[in-house]
């Protein structure tokens, strides 16, 4: 047996042995997805049309809005919206009173040791001709709930 091969052996064998254990891969330590699903999904959004944009009295509208939208109908789930700066809804997603941020967020974010992001979902063009990768941002550790997003993001081909 190769060396491959048997490295691949192992890995299998680790994954049927973690599996009889009642371990799911990936987990989430603070129970996210299980929260969000026929619940209530927390939503911080920041103000950058056209990704987002708040009104004083209505519902935030914009592209992301939209797709988050989507997401929670999806796991049926109703979204509770809180309108903020980034610094302070970041502080809400690591202190587990958010789910997501949106505002239009790039890959760049300097928010990505407080934040796990998803994959880029979607490309746009600046003012300036550069490409910018667009990103949402999740609970730092709640990966279930993450590759959940980013399996809706990606297959219903980003934006819409």
């Amino acid at each position: 047996m190769g060396r491959i091969a048997r490295s691949l052996a192992v890995i299998v064998g680790a994954v049927i042995a973690l599996s009889g254990c009642g371990l799911a891969i990936p987990a989430d330590p603070h129970g996210t997805l299980d929260q969000v699903r026929d619940g209530s999904l927390r939503v911080g959004v920041s103000a950058n049309p056209p990704w987002t944009d708040t009104h004083d009295d209505r519902e935030p509208s914009g592209i992301e809005p939209r797709l988050v939208q989507r997401f929670a109908d999806e796991l049926d789930a109703e979204i509770e919206w809180t309108e903020g700066g980034e610094s302070t809804l970041v502080s809400a997603l690591e202190r587990g009173a958010l789910d997501i941020v949106i505002g239009g967020i790039l890959d760049d974010t300097p928010w990505v040791d407080q934040a796990a992001m998803t994959l880029p979902y979607t490309d746009s063009t600046s003012e300036h001709g550069d490409r910018e990768r667009h990103v949402m941002l999740t609970r730092m550790g709640e990966n279930a709930f993450l590759v959940e997003l980013e399996r809706f993001l990606l297959g219903n081909g980003g934006v819409t």
